[in-house]
């Protein structure tokens, strides 16, 4: 412990001097991408097989590919909330999906900072454009309220399982789209998509901040039946599946196909991304991301072991197993990030406010889980490591896991067990989490067990444990 707080004092020392360097040297620009229930084994460049994704393996060729990123938690609001606050879901006012009507989910904390109002303060112009999840219509918790001068897509999640809605939103304003309601469709990622663009050609000379959470390839398997889509029926030589009109995500008769179409456009978006930065003369100074927010799905006829989708890991969406919250990142920075490297470091996703707050010259929040993960980018100065990293989960039993060092702990049913039993995994020696070493470690089982109880504070919009209902 003692070594830890040295180290934490030597990095906030080099954290002060690293935030006056980049505010003398210029802000950068910074896009986010985030994928939505993309798996690790979704990417080409991560060991897909069957799905085409030129342009994200490019990225990885040209900048740096993390092997041991972390999403907030395994289902999309609380995830997201982490991301944008810093905060693990132990820490989170966000810590579940939980629907509001008419539309809309649980709104994040007014008193909460978000990536969004930190780099607004330094200076920072700010655009969101897919989906929100984080505060409903007319909450003090809209994109706009919370940090963005600007947002266009979902401001619900529930909506966006519908591809061809029939509003979105401009800022608080309802966009109605009459035309989804009869034939002239309007395909919705691609309206998102056209926004950013649209946003990118824009740009001068202030720095901005991009937060692109697009919904591909979250169910439902609905996408355009161009030649991308055919040439992946021909491929996989599928053959049409019945499509039940009142299932709640729309079916497609070629689900194997639809996913990988998905897939695959989303790899296009991010290909005239690239193009529209390097157009705009903004390559050198600007830092590209793109992760997911949890691990695969299998709702809507995706059918995640067709594709390897998890990478050889255990579990999907919803679990709290590395299948379920390890994602795919990838950064480029042209001069900044060495081309072509593996970053093979522990890192979350609330590491990233605390990264951006560095490079903007602006302090980050007393009190944030996230660590800088700046250094690991560049390789400027020795990165600070978490002693430990915590998720939770609200659904399911509730359920609890905790990394440290290489063991994973995971609880079950901790929602409707006083005691429940908790598994054990040496990730080094058994990264698939296949064996259960806990009876052999109790000394570590007890230790994890006290850093479980410590991540997890009481919130009493989010009670988790059986004691606390």
């Amino acid at each position: 412990m003692m070594q830890y707080l040295k180290t934490l004092l030597f990095t906030a020392f080099i954290a002060c001097s690293t935030i006056a360097t980049f505010a003398q040297a210029g802000k950068p620009n910074i896009i986010l991408i985030v994928a939505d229930d993309l798996g690790y084994g979704d990417l080409g460049c991560y060991g897909q097989q069957k799905i085409h994704t030129p342009h994200l393996d490019g990225m990885a060729r040209q900048g740096m590919r993390f092997t041991r990123f972390y999403a907030g938690t395994s289902v999309c609001a609380p995830s997201r909330a982490s991301l944008l606050t810093g905060l693990h879901t132990g820490h989170t006012s966000v810590r579940g999906n939980r629907e509001m009507q008419p539309e809309g989910q649980f709104p994040l904390a007014a008193n909460t900072p978000t990536i969004a109002e930190l780099l607004k303060q330094a200076g920072y112009v700010t655009a969101a454009f897919g989906k929100w999840g984080l505060g409903f219509p007319g909450s003090p918790a809209t994109p706009v309220k919370k940090g963005f001068d600007m947002f266009f897509g979902y401001n619900c999640q529930a909506q966006a399982h519908n591809y061809l809605p029939d509003h979105v939103w401009d800022n608080d304003n309802r966009v109605e789209l009459p035309g989804n309601m009869h034939a002239d469709s309007v395909y919705a990622s691609d309206l998102i998509h056209r926004k950013t663009l649209s946003f990118l050609r824009q740009q001068g000379s202030q720095p901005f901040f991009l937060f692109l959470p697009y919904t591909l390839p979250h169910a439902a398997l609905s996408v355009p039946h161009d030649s991308v889509y055919n040439s992946y029926v021909k491929k996989f030589n599928e053959q049409a599946v019945p499509i039940n009109k009142a299932a709640h995500y729309k079916e497609d008769e070629y689900p194997h196909a639809a996913f990988a179409a998905m897939v695959t456009r989303l790899d296009a978006y991010v290909g005239e991304i690239m193009q529209a930065v390097k157009n705009a003369g903004l390559a050198d100074n600007t830092l590209i991301l793109f992760t997911s927010d949890n691990g695969p799905h299998k709702e809507g006829g995706a059918d995640p072991d067709f594709f390897a989708s998890s990478g050889g890991l255990r579990g999907i969406k919803r679990d709290l197993y590395e299948g379920g919250i390890r994602v795919p990142m990838l950064a480029v920075w042209n001069g900044k990030i060495k081309p072509n490297t593996v970053n093979k470091e522990p890192l979350a996703a609330w590491d990233l406010l605390p990264a951006f707050c560095e490079l903007a010259g602006q302090p980050a929040p007393q009190g944030i889980d996230g660590i800088s993960m700046l250094p690991q980018l560049t390789g400027a100065v020795p990165q600070l490591k978490h002693e430990y990293l915590y998720w939770e989960f609200h659904e399911g039993g509730g359920r609890q896991a905790v990394l440290w060092g290489k063991w994973k702990a995971v609880k079950l049913n901790v929602s409707k067990m006083d005691n429940p039993v908790i598994e054990l995994y040496n990730l080094d020696a058994d990264p698939a989490e296949q064996h259960n070493v806990a009876a052999q470690h109790p000394e570590i089982v007890s230790r994890l067990n006290s850093i479980i109880q410590q991540a997890h504070v009481y919130d009493k919009e989010w009670p988790l444990l059986k004691t606390e209902k």
